[in-house]
């Protein structure tokens, strides 16, 4: 991995080194910058959880990722940086989906920083509209504006769960103690970014976790959070679609054909249809 020019595309122009205040940094750095998004599964041919892969087409601007993609990616950056890392199996739950472990998000944690060699954290720049800076692994609540996170042990696995702002998209996510390699997640990939059944294929959307506020467009329904209100509105038109994934969520997509386009925008369009006619 070129970690050098990942630095420079998530606005870092020098790590100094393994810490607190580092990880910090770059992992605001990273939410803010690179988005999480399902636009590059629209068109029915996945795309590789390979960091070697992923990391290329994050820094040409092609794509962002979605959990095994972006944590992957992190990961891997962190490691070549010098940070103790490790992976671990998760499981989302929102309003239709129970709380389950199965492999379906991949968790990163981080201990051994030299200013701070007892404490480990959670780190999940995979999670949407999740964490904008890591949490210490332990019990408690935190304020990451505009949400409210709260960690306590897991009461389905062996590990730990986060419990997310009523406001979120996201009911929580649990994941295990144990740690695994990043094979542990590819049968999950294979599923979730190809198959027509897949949450991430039947919807797109795009992600951005900004220092106060979350940004999100699911279809062409663009909502941004913000600690005292919630910004909603209908993206119109298809230039104006390809505007705001480009100047919100970093996603010029320049490297698509006009043909591609066309086909993203229809199919943005036929999915807010179908919630309308839900």
């Amino acid at each position: 991995m070129d970690s050098t020019a990942l630095l420079r595309r998530i606005g870092i122009d020098q790590h100094r080194g393994p810490s607190v205040e580092a990880l910090f940094e770059l992992h605001a750095a990273f939410a803010d910058t690179v988005p999480y998004e399902t636009i590059q599964y629209q068109f029915g041919q996945g795309g590789s959880m390979d960091p070697q892969v992923v990391a290329p087409r994050i820094i040409a601007r092609e794509t962002g990722g979605y959990c095994f993609q972006l944590n992957g990616t992190f990961a891997q950056l962190l490691t070549e940086l010098g940070y103790q890392v490790e992976l671990h199996r998760g499981g989302v739950q929102t309003a239709t989906r129970p709380a389950v472990v199965d492999a379906s998000h991949m968790v990163i944690t981080v201990s051994g920083l030299p200013d701070a060699p007892d404490e480990e954290w959670l780190v999940d720049v995979g999670l949407g509209d999740g964490l904008f800076t890591p949490l210490p692994l332990k019990p408690g609540t935190t304020r990451q504006e505009p949400f409210d996170l709260t960690l306590r042990p897991s009461e389905i696995v062996d590990g730990w769960r986060l419990d997310h702002d009523p406001r979120s998209s996201l009911t929580g996510m649990d994941f295990e103690s144990a740690t695994v390699s990043i094979d542990a997640f590819a049968a999950q990939h294979a599923h979730l970014s190809v198959s027509p059944e897949s949450p991430f294929v039947r919807t797109s959307s795009a992600y951005r976790r900004k220092p106060d506020s979350m940004v999100m467009l699911r279809s062409l329904g663009l909502m941004e959070t913000f600690a005292d209100r919630v910004d909603n509105r209908i993206v119109e038109t298809s230039s104006e679609y390809f505007t705001v994934l480009a100047d919100v969520f970093h996603l010029p997509l320049d490297h698509l054909t006009a043909a591609q386009h066309d086909e993203l925008w229809k199919r943005a369009v036929a999915q807010y249809e179908a919630w309308l006619a839900r």
